[in-house]
């Protein structure tokens, strides 16, 4: 009888040891997004907008555990956010296990976006903070492409993602590698365009190109030197606070110079 007492006991524990791993493991996965302070969070929004829209647009800020929320409504058309997990998540083969607390994707939408693209952004931070796990959410948004649930917009149209930082995956189709790159842009609405349609070429941070291909494809125009330079100078101070939340959202030439002061200070 103690003999069989003991064998129960021993069970018990590693059942214990395992459930404990596996609850660890589950939380490291489903992990909740740490929220930006707010007014940094409207200020990166915006961000993404030209000067003339940034006053009455709609401004959403993220609520880890429900999702979207309204911090300002506006009268304009114009949406502005900033997602933490980008519609490019969902492109791609590659597995997706584990919601990342680095990504930054301002971006804004005008009416007819904010009708059809916008939706799946929405969801995906909908459904994460209900603690779909990372796999089943991918599975979710890609079959509801493919089921044609996500309409393409109703016109032609425009969404501006104007801001000086970025971080999301290089080249979501082929890995699920991150970067974060400076590269203010504005996004066309253009559906069944390709590449070859618009001759985009290289390199392609110089001439417009087509993303997506499909009926949620886009034609994406870079901005130029100079005025990626204004849009860096207006938006100095709010990088420096990003880059000090998080080293991966230093921008590379923040980085250099942060590690130059660094130097610096070790010298002294």
């Amino acid at each position: 009888m103690k003999k069989f007492q003991t064998i129960a006991v021993i069970v018990g524990l590693v059942f214990s040891l395992t459930v404990s791993t596996q609850d660890k493991q589950t939380l490291e996965v489903m992990k909740k997004i740490e929220p930006l302070p707010q007014d940094l969070e409207i200020q990166l929004a915006l961000s993404a907008l030209p000067p003339h829209l940034r006053d009455n647009a709609t401004v959403y800020i993220l609520n880890p555990d429900k999702g979207f929320e309204v911090a300002r409504k506006g009268t304009n058309g114009f949406h502005a956010f900033v997602a933490r997990t980008g519609d490019d998540t969902f492109r791609g083969s590659w597995p997706f296990t584990q919601y990342r607390d680095d990504i930054l994707y301002p971006i804004s939408f005008d009416q007819a976006g904010a009708k059809a693209q916008m939706r799946v952004f929405f969801d995906a931070a909908e459904m994460q903070a209900n603690g779909t796990p990372p796999s089943e959410l991918k599975k979710i948004i890609q079959d509801r492409y493919k089921t044609g649930y996500y309409k393409a917009p109703e016109r032609a149209g425009i969404s501006y993602m104007l801001s000086p930082v970025l971080r999301t995956y290089f080249k979501p189709e082929e890995s699920d590698r991150v970067i974060t790159i400076n590269f203010p842009h504005v996004m066309y609405y253009a559906p069944d365009v390709s590449n070859e349609d618009i001759g985009g070429g290289e390199p392609a941070g110089m001439y417009p190109f087509v993303i997506l291909p499909g009926p949620h494809g886009y034609i994406i125009q870079p901005l130029g030197l100079t005025e990626r330079a204004a849009i860096n100078k207006e938006y100095e101070d709010m990088l420096a606070r990003l880059c000090k939340i998080k080293e991966v959202w230093c921008l590379p030439f923040a980085k250099r110079e942060r590690s130059i002061l660094m130097q610096k200070q070790t010298l002294l």
